[in-house]
């Protein structure tokens, strides 16, 4: 480990920590519905939406209305991408005549995109049609962005809102309402900017497919173009992560320069750090919000120390054979070990998925970190909307654990967390492990399973783990030695990823539900304090004991087998 990649991460976590209150500010805005700056050009375009879509941005939904209108956007947006991949050799924008995908391919992509998770079991390049990239690939890396947002903000006003009732039910909100304000008002106007700076960079923007080109050796050489910095940056800043070229962000054409990585880095955490803050402010105590932030960072750092750590200490088997130094194998030498093992904790801190250096190629230790992000649910900082929704689900078991620590009933924010808010809770949060291990022991002894994995022994099981890890957790990124292309794991994987993020979403949503229609009760002598260095450190054990217990033996399984065999000397 040197300066330099410590300077890099303190440094990354500075500016971000910099700009949460600003992010925050304007996220605030958009939750309450308040006139931006933006308004004057872009309020007639959302009137018009609202005018053609015959929406009442006013009208109040109750949770199950709110949930019934996401879910059906997203299946509709699901079966339009299903057409699109199906049809795209037959459809124009399509300069090198690929044919459509296979149906269990464009099921599997058509899933992973409304999803958020964005894993692909293809090479962008030579799959995807410009007009696919864009029409069914793009949209959705803006609308699952969006939805995720808004639905943060329908929890957040079960916590903030007394009493709000609408037909017998907690009102949280209107799903289209919430989800046109943040495409309009944030995600928009900032990868415009961003596209613009990532051109600037030397990433490509052009309809055209292919350009010959004469090397220096004189052979002729294709190389594949396309409209990539405007998929480039909503794919980042909505945590999206499906790549334009199958090398993602580690491809010069998506990320040429330090600097863009830097920026790729930041814009994936953006909007996590500044839902935080908001989320704060909506319940009328930023120290809230701030809390929650801080239990986030620890995390993360942690997460980055022990991968920063394993993979600048090398392969001691390499290191026999007279190859000093760290671990550089599946790494950019653009970026080096420190900037990779940042992004790698970053991507998967979050729900993105994108990836600057292949996780199959780190140390196992360096790899179970990433593994093990995604694990607790991708709440250290997390996805748009969703990391802080996940997270809050914590703080409510962590605040039910406390309440029988005082003999109260427990509250947070205001609010008394009864059986009802606790079930369903542990339902949503108990939907991963039931799914990540379920799957995960099926295909690890079905052929079918067994075929995927290019490695043996513990490292091709963590293969097949972080797969089904990265599906259920919408995550999208993988260790790339798993063959996942055909119909079983397209089909399972389209599954997991389902699964998920909407048996995660309703009960999420329910919760939201019931606290608005709550009392607003205030703190007394018996109240746990939520705000100070104890409630961090009991959310901070909260996730780390359920997950540690939760998935210590299959990482013992894989990753950590994987260590110990390479401390022998015997690699997989």
């Amino acid at each position: 480990m040197t300066f330099q990649g410590w300077f890099l991460i303190l440094l990354f976590v500075g500016i971000l920590l910099a700009l949460t209150k600003p992010v925050g500010l304007w996220l605030h805005a958009l939750y309450e519905g308040r006139r931006t700056p933006l308004h004057v050009v872009l309020g007639p375009v959302e009137r018009g939406f609202y005018r053609l879509a015959g929406i009442d941005p006013a009208a109040e939904q109750g949770w199950r209305r709110y949930a019934l209108h996401m879910l059906l956007f997203n299946i509709a947006l699901m079966a339009l991408t299903y057409a699109v991949l199906r049809l795209q050799g037959v459809m124009p924008g399509n300069p090198q005549g690929l044919p459509g995908l296979s149906p269990d391919l464009a099921f599997d992509t058509a899933v992973s995109f409304t999803t958020n998770t964005n894993w692909q079991s293809y090479a962008g390049e030579t799959t995807m049609s410009n007009l696919s990239q864009m029409l069914a690939l793009t949209i959705h890396n803006f609308l699952s962005a969006s939805t995720g947002i808004a639905l943060a903000f329908a929890l957040f006003r079960g916590f903030a809102r007394r009493e709000a009732l609408k037909n017998g039910m907690g009102a949280i909100g209107n799903f289209w309402a919430d989800m046109t304000r943040v495409t309009l008002y944030l995600l928009l106007p900032i990868c415009i900017v961003y596209s613009l700076f990532l051109i600037a960079s030397g990433v490509p923007q052009t309809m055209a497919g292919v350009v010959s080109i004469d090397t220096l050796e004189g052979a002729r050489q294709s190389i594949l173009l396309g409209p990539v910095a405007s998929q480039e940056a909503i794919k980042m800043l909505g945590t999206n992560g499906g790549g334009f070229f199958n090398a993602n962000s580690a491809h010069p054409f998506e990320n040429p320069t330090a600097l863009t990585n830097l920026v790729q880095m930041l814009s994936i955490f953006l909007i996590g750090f500044g839902l935080t803050w908001t989320f704060g402010k909506a319940v009328g105590n930023t120290r809230q919000g701030w809390a929650i932030l801080s239990a986030m960072v620890i995390l993360f750092l942690a997460g980055v120390t022990v991968t920063y750590w394993q993979e600048a200490a090398g392969n001691p088997v390499l290191h026999q054979l007279g190859v000093a130094g760290g671990n550089m194998e599946g790494k950019e030498v653009r970026f080096g070990i420190a900037a990779s093992a940042l992004f790698a904790t970053v991507t998967t801190a979050a729900s993105c998925g994108a990836i600057n250096a292949m996780h199959d190629s780190f140390t196992a230790l360096g790899g179970l970190v990433p593994l093990f992000n995604i694990q607790l649910g991708e709440v250290v900082i997390g996805g748009v909307g969703a990391g802080i929704y996940g997270f809050l689900l914590f703080a409510i078991l962590a605040v039910f654990v406390a309440g029988l620590m005082v003999g109260r009933t427990p509250e947070y924010v205001g609010k008394k967390i009864e059986s009802r808010e606790v079930k369903l809770a542990v339902l949503a949060i108990a939907v991963l492990p039931l799914m990540i291990l379920g799957l995960t022991a099926l295909s690890s002894v079905l052929q079918q399973g067994l075929a995927g994995p290019l490695n043996k022994g513990p490292h091709g099981f963590s293969e097949i783990l972080y797969a089904f890890t990265s599906a259920v957790g919408n995550n999208g990124s993988a260790f790339a030695g798993l063959t996942a292309n055909t119909p079983y794991y397209n089909g399972l994987l389209g599954l997991a990823m389902w699964f998920g993020r909407f048996f995660v979403i309703v009960p999420m949503l329910a919760i939201a539900g019931s606290l608005a229609a709550k009392k607003y009760t205030p703190e007394s002598a018996g109240s746990f304090p939520t705000t100070g260095g104890l409630w961090v450190g009991l959310l901070v054990g909260i996730i780390l004991i359920l997950g540690g217990l939760t998935f210590l033996p299959s990482l013992a399984l894989g990753p950590i087998a994987d260590h110990l065999a390479m401390i022998r000397g015997q690699l997989f």
